[in-house]
């Protein structure tokens, strides 16, 4: 098949794809497994959708993750300042990666334990009183975000400036928002690192700071130190903060699966694995470029800076690799799901991620026997774009 395919047109489903995007997903993943699609942002992209087919374009060089490649013609313009692990390709990517992969290690991680079940009780103290709350105001934000501070050394960030600015540049589909929230969030970035170069600690933004001023392989310039903390930052708190709204939403709207849990604290890893497979925080993953004609299954997307998204979403729902995949199951063998990405960009992250999961939605659970949506799931309003998945507020009493 030529690249000459019809033009899905993502945005003009509105809502209803914000909402529940899976049903399209599968509609076009029995057609094929790419598609040339408008995307609610209002960009041209192709699509790629399937586990077999999402998960070899994870890994696949040939797609670039570098700016340098995208088409000018698509009128697309970057969020994230500086150079990211995100926007590099190996050897570069290899280079960043390793500055910071030894913070992000099981052994590391399980280290922090007993302050994310600190922060976490101190956040549910606080709530609890009160009978009913916003979960992602009250909970699902704020710990993520206090564990990424402390472990960067930036007690002083101003939270709700930059959870305004991050919602924006993430998740609005009004392009011009998007560009002002990420001008203001850069703006704050370079505060904050001046501030930190001001009062340097022992902690990870330190470091990085330290290595944009020496020699050698480990020097960061000054775009990728501006990199690193957009996406330490903004990466950081991000996901985990879907992570947990998706999966407590998921649990209440499933009362069979809740109450295993309950009657069994030990199948909490398993749950998690779930949440993240049956309603991962990430839909699609950031952008990544042709630089020559790509074929699959049969259709070749041009070279040139071609855009390519991965429908995460899909790929964790595709019934040849989850048998009844539109289930929730917490006792699920839910091995390979790819809510965290796959090959050299798989989630730096994931074992913060998972212990944060873990630890709140136990002790939620815990210290809430009854606790209960405050409102019908499907009233629930969903964060805009194809990037994050979660819900807007997530109303809860108990």
């Amino acid at each position: 098949m030529t690249s000459n395919a019809a033009l899905v047109d993502l945005a003009a489903l509105g809502e209803d794809f914000t909402r529940d995007p899976y049903p399209v997903y599968a509609e076009l993943r029995a057609r094929g497994p790419v598609h040339r699609i408008r995307m609610p942002e209002g960009h041209e992209a192709w699509l790629i959708v399937g586990y077999e087919a999402g998960r070899a374009a994870l890994a696949d060089a040939a797609l670039s993750k570098e700016w340098s490649n995208v088409s000018p013609g698509l009128g697309i313009g970057r969020l994230a300042s500086g150079i990211t692990m995100l926007s590099a390709d190996a050897p570069l990517h290899t280079r960043l990666r390793k500055l910071v992969a030894r913070e992000f290690t099981m052994r590391r991680v399980e280290q922090l334990a007993p302050r994310v079940q600190e922060i976490t009780d101190q956040l549910l103290d606080a709530m609890l009183p009160a009978g009913r709350a916003d979960l992602v105001d009250a909970l699902s934000f704020p710990l993520p975000i206090a564990v990424i501070c402390e472990l960067l050394g930036v007690p002083f960030l101003d939270r709700d400036s930059f959870r305004g600015w991050s919602n924006t540049a993430l998740a609005s589909t009004d392009r011009a928002a998007r560009k002002t929230a990420a001008g203001q969030l850069t703006q704050y970035l370079v505060g904050l690192l001046a501030q930190k170069r001001a009062q340097p600690g022992d902690d990870l933004m330190s470091a990085l700071i330290h290595a944009s001023q020496g020699e050698g392989d480990d020097r960061l310039s000054g775009e990728e130190l501006m990199g690193m903390a957009w996406l330490l930052l903004v990466a950081g708190h991000e996901t985990t903060v879907n992570l947990i709204s998706n999966g407590v939403l998921a649990l209440l709207s499933h009362p069979d699966q809740l109450a295993a849990l309950r009657a069994d604290f030990s199948l909490m890893d398993s749950a998690v694995e779930e949440m993240l497979r049956y309603e991962g925080p990430v839909e699609t993953p950031t952008y990544r470029f042709t630089v020559k004609p790509y074929d699959i299954g049969g259709t070749t997307i041009p070279g040139g800076g071609q855009l390519v998204l991965v429908a995460l979403a899909d790929a964790d729902r595709d019934p040849d690799r989850f048998p009844d995949p539109d289930r929730f199951d917490i006792r699920r063998d839910t091995r390979g799901h790819l809510a965290f990405g796959h090959g050299i960009h798989y989630c730096l992250g994931a074992p913060l991620a998972r212990l944060e999961a873990r630890t709140v939605i136990r002790t939620l659970l815990e210290r809430c026997p009854d606790l209960a949506l405050d409102t019908h799931p499907a009233a629930v309003t969903w964060r805009a774009g194809m990037l994050i998945r979660g819900p807007e507020r997530l109303p809860v009493t108990w």
